[in-house]
């Protein structure tokens, strides 16, 4: 329960705090210790305009972490006494310094009101502060004050005591603080909450921070409290801790003061701090920033980067992808001429290996493309993207915070929307909020990076790194045209200020950059060897039954019998002895060729006749409209479950049901030479797949996050319907004007 009329007055050594607190309370003070210690404890009263407020001086402290005796008495009194407000005395000639310690009180949830002091400082140093551009970003109220001369003191405690009155809806700020820093902060939040642990007294993610800080009061205080829980969240600590340590050559505390002063650093670069630069005063990382973050430069690096990522994955890993492909040829192969034809042998090799082996078959394109993230992401260069990106999603109604969501689901390519829908939770607005995880399935994550790569492969194969990167184009404006569009009628609302947090640029360590790769491309072979191996059984039955009825084929043998019966009989007999590669002589090769054709016949009806077939057959009439077949629905309805899945759906349905039963050959090249297939249908397909409704994981997790299932049904039923009618307006007009279809 707030202290209801009780100001606390903190902020850093020598920001004028004790000189402003004898200007609020004059002789109506007096002064103690605090309890068991040296500290000593100033408090007194402040009285004007019917105003009356108890003011507590608090010691001068850099930080809320318990380093000193100061910092825990300051803290304790916080978290104990709970003031109604925080008056936070900040240097305005230090401002970006002094910021640090209000993070940590806006952390806390403590309502808090900047008391920018020393303007006259600032101002003579030729400090320019927009006050309320730092109120409006900060969520703070800022009043400029002269604590020396009284100026300001007087509109300070009128906004302090109104800021009381309302102090209950004040939300603690979150930032991001990375994806290894922010998953270990999900996990002993979860725990946290799940044993009740010490939130009678703290705040749940701003405990969770204090472990992350190897704070020594919070430590002990766990330790005692439920020394088993406290064992395992400090394990959690320090296996990031260890990672980080193995990957950055940093440590969680560092990570986290970086991105303090980061996310204050991106205040700064909003118009709030305006100064005469000496160039050669520059922090590096500004002078970076000045160019890789300009207005008009930033974002043609900006596209120049995410080109050359396109450049170097398609181009470096094409001839390992080439080599994986052709060992799975030879693995299905060598299956099939070991085991007898059967049930087995159809579940091994067009099951399995043309399934799995489909989507394992682009793991060095995903392993190059993680190499090419990781070190975007280690370098820091990443935020700057999403700061950057932050003007154009005002202008479509989302946080800039929503950003970073986008990029974690693979808004330059290779995320997952899973991750990039829980990163939604750092959004104080619900509406906002919604937005955002409605609209991340839309980008191009790693399960859609198989299809795209393979489609483009096979028919834009000279633009292929020129196509991701305008197909990434895309995803982002469909995003965000659709976010413009939530907003505007399902989810209306204003927008709030956006902060992000700007880390200092890195050199990014090889070993750094090579565990960062393996832990993402070992996600992908996990989930192929998991998830897509049981979804590809499944499929594989669904396509396999109901098998044909005797009657069926006794028709396809009483075919193969005619045809025999009318061949000469020295061209029969040649047939019959020939060896599979053996030359044979023109009559014996259209023999061949015309009882392939009748068993090709019968492969593509007992595809139809099983489960899937009948599915795939029955909306045929529906998405011939957009270009796709049967066997592609097949595909698109495994898709539900998981992205990758297309393509090892059509490894599985052009293997079952082969057109060209010699085999031997891979997806791609099946593909390319089927009749029905052609570029307009590949960019159709490419559309639908990157549009349509996200995977059933993400759906769960969207219908978890936004509190209602609702909101899943929501996420498939729009995707999926605005997903078709953008490649049947494709499909249609290209085959009208004859663009693409070979017309």
């Amino acid at each position: 329960m707030k202290n209801g009329n009780t100001i606390a007055l903190a902020g850093n050594p020598n920001s004028g705090k004790t000189t402003l607190f004898n200007r609020l309370t004059g002789a109506r003070q007096h002064v103690g210790n605090y309890p068991g210690v040296t500290v000593e404890k100033k408090e007194g009263t402040y009285r004007r305009n019917g105003i009356k407020l108890h003011i507590v001086d608090l010691p001068g402290t850099y930080s809320l972490t318990a380093y000193s005796v100061e910092e825990v008495v300051a803290r304790d009194f916080l978290v104990n006494e709970k003031p109604a407000v925080v008056v936070n005395i900040v240097d305005a000639s230090n401002l970006e310094r002094n910021l640090y310690l209000t993070t940590q009180f806006l952390e806390l949830g403590i309502p808090v009101c900047i008391a920018l002091n020393m303007m006259d400082v600032a101002k003579g140093r030729g400090l320019n502060i927009d006050t309320v551009k730092l109120s409006e970003l900060m969520g703070v109220p800022v009043v400029p004050t002269i604590a020396r001369s009284g100026k300001g003191n007087i509109d300070l405690m009128t906004v302090a005591a109104d800021l009381a009155s309302h102090a209950d809806t004040i939300q603690p700020l979150k930032i991001s603080y990375g994806a290894d820093i922010d998953g270990a902060l999900q996990e002993i939040e979860a725990r946290i909450v799940a044993h009740d642990f010490l939130t009678d007294t703290y705040p749940m993610r701003w405990l969770a921070l204090k472990y992350l800080e190897q704070d020594r009061q919070i430590l002990e205080k766990g330790r005692r409290v439920n020394p088993e829980l406290a064992r395992s969240l400090e394990a959690i600590v320090e296996k990031v801790a260890a990672h980080l340590d193995e990957t950055l050559d940093t440590y969680p505390e560092a990570v986290i003061a970086d991105h303090r002063y980061g996310y204050i650093s991106a205040i700064m670069k909003q118009g709030v701090l305006k100064r005469q630069y000496d160039t050669d005063r520059l922090h590096t990382s500004d002078q970076v920033d000045r160019v890789l973050t300009n207005r008009f430069l930033g974002p043609i690096i900006m596209a120049g980067v995410i080109l050359g990522l396109y450049h170097f994955t398609f181009t470096y890993s094409e001839l390992p992808v080439t080599w994986l492909e052709t060992f799975f040829d030879w693995l299905g192969n060598t299956t099939a001429a070991l085991l007898p034809d059967g049930l087995l042998q159809s579940l091994l090799v067009s099951g399995i290996i043309d399934g799995v082996g489909g989507v394992l078959g682009f793991v060095p394109l995903i392993m190059f493309m993680f190499f090419g993230i990781a070190l975007l992401e280690d370098s820091g260069y990443l935020a700057r993207v999403a700061f950057m990106l932050d003007r154009v999603f005002r202008i479509f109604g989302l946080h800039g915070s929503s950003v970073m969501a986008f990029i974690v689901s693979g808004g330059i390519a290779g995320g997952c929307a899973v991750p990039g829908v829980m990163a939604t939770r750092t959004l104080k607005s619900r509406r906002e909020r919604l937005a955002t995880l409605l609209t991340v399935p839309f980008m191009n994550c790693g399960a859609k990076l198989p299809v795209l790569a393979l489609l483009i492969g096979i028919f834009f194969a000279e633009q292929k790194a020129m196509l991701m990167f305008l197909f990434t184009i895309i995803a982002w404006l469909g995003a965000l045209v659709v976010a413009k569009l939530l907003r505007v009628t399902v989810i209306r609302g204003h927008s709030t200020p956006f902060v992000m947090e700007l880390p200092p640029y890195r050199l990014p360590t090889f070993k750094g950059l090579a565990i960062h790769t393996w832990e993402r491309t070992w996600q992908y072979i996990k989930k192929a060897g998991t998830v897509i191996l049981g979804i590809s059984i499944i499929l594989w039955a669904m396509m396999t039954f109901p098998r044909l009825s005797d009657t069926q084929l006794n028709a396809f043998e009483r075919q193969r019998t005619a045809i025999l019966q009318t061949a000469p009989a020295p061209v029969a007999a040649q047939l019959a002895a020939a060896d599979e590669d053996a030359a044979l002589t023109p009559a014996a090769q259209a023999l061949k060729e015309r009882l392939a054709r009748i068993d090709g016949q019968q492969a593509e009806t007992a595809l139809r006749h099983s489960i899937a077939g009948r599915m795939g057959t029955a909306i045929e009439t529906i998405t011939r409209f957009a270009g796709f077949d049967w066997r592609t629905n097949i595909a698109l309805i495994g898709g539900f479950a998981a992205k990758e899945v297309v393509v090892s759906t059509l490894g599985t349905a052009y293997s079952l049901g082969e057109i060209d039963p010699e085999g031997g050959e891979s997806l791609a090249d099946t593909l390319a030479a089927a009749p029905h297939w052609n570029p307009l249908v590949a960019l159709s397909l490419i559309i639908f797949v990157m549009f349509y409704s996200p995977c059933f994981v993400s759906v769960a997790c969207i219908a978890r996050e936004a509190g209602s299932w609702k909101w899943g049904a929501f996420a498939i039923l729009f995707n999926t319907i605005l997903a078709f009618s953008l490649s049947v307006g494709i499909f249609q007009f290209g085959k009208t004007f004859g663009i693409l279809n070979g017309v």
